[in-house]
């Protein structure tokens, strides 16, 4: 058992916090970058070093943007759409992968075509590098005692300060399965050479949507919300057609 008395605050200044949430995504896209720069010197991406300090603020605005958007309109749309200052208020937490999955591919579409450089290229350099970010921003919400888990009745779990019951560090999980395993499935599809006949943006898609879908249901489904349809939660909804795009682009992505 685990006693959870994290603070969300990691640091403050003159009266200025500076929260764990945003240092997540800072040091997220910050291995992303470096991470990146290493597979294109390796030679595992076609593309040049310069591409990934070009789209660094172009990622930043599709994830922040489409995650946070994601959140109001999949999670929340009746709370946030009465209280319109609170969308902007992102160091509370409240991000949706979805969200930021769809604000990034917008993004990498139009940078792409901009700067005339490979789609494909890009969307497998960014879901190599993805698993930092989804790494330390479920630590994040573990800090911050959000998206907490479902009950459990053995000794393993965490008690939060205003619960006497323990339930599943699903942050935790999520963190290992949608981060740590991802990323070594990559390292392995790239070892084995297997990249240069599959798509690696594919074989992310797969792998998260199944995690993530299967991660679910050791996880408390937001009390506004509960299970949407056939005791499925909305994470578990709309990963289905992430794992989907991913058997699609295998299949269709020369076309």
């Amino acid at each position: 058992m685990y006693v959870h008395n994290l603070n969300p605050v990691a640091l403050e200044f003159f009266g200025l916090k500076i929260y764990w949430y945003s240092l997540a995504y800072l040091l997220g896209f910050i291995f992303s970058i470096f991470y990146s720069k290493l597979l294109i010197r390796k030679g595992v991406i076609d593309l040049d070093t310069d591409v990934v300090d070009n789209f660094f603020s172009w990622a930043i605005i599709g994830v922040i943007f489409g995650g946070r958007l994601g959140y109001v309109i999949f999670y929340n749309f009746e709370v946030y759409i009465q209280n319109i200052i609170e969308i902007l208020k992102i160091w509370k937490g409240g991000m949706s992968f979805h969200g930021g999955l769809i604000g990034l591919v917008i993004s990498m579409y139009i940078f792409s075509r901009i700067n005339k450089i490979n789609f494909i290229d890009l969307s497998n350099l960014v879901a190599c590098s993805a698993p930092f970010g989804i790494f330390l921003g479920r630590i994040a919400n573990f800090i911050n005692a959000e998206l907490v888990g479902k009950p459990t009745f053995s000794d393993w779990g965490v008690k939060y300060y205003n619960e006497e019951l323990l339930r599943h560090p699903s942050q935790l999980y999520e963190a290992f399965f949608e981060g740590l395993v991802i990323f070594f499935i990559m390292i392995f599809f790239i070892k084995g050479g297997y990249h240069k006949k599959i798509n690696l943006s594919a074989i992310f898609l797969i792998f998260y949507g199944l995690f993530r879908f299967s991660v679910e249901y050791f996880r408390e489904p937001d009390n506004h919300i509960g299970h949407v349809i056939y005791n499925l939660s909305m994470g578990q909804i709309l990963s289905i057609p992430v794992v989907i795009l991913g058997f699609s682009i295998i299949k269709y992505g020369k076309k």
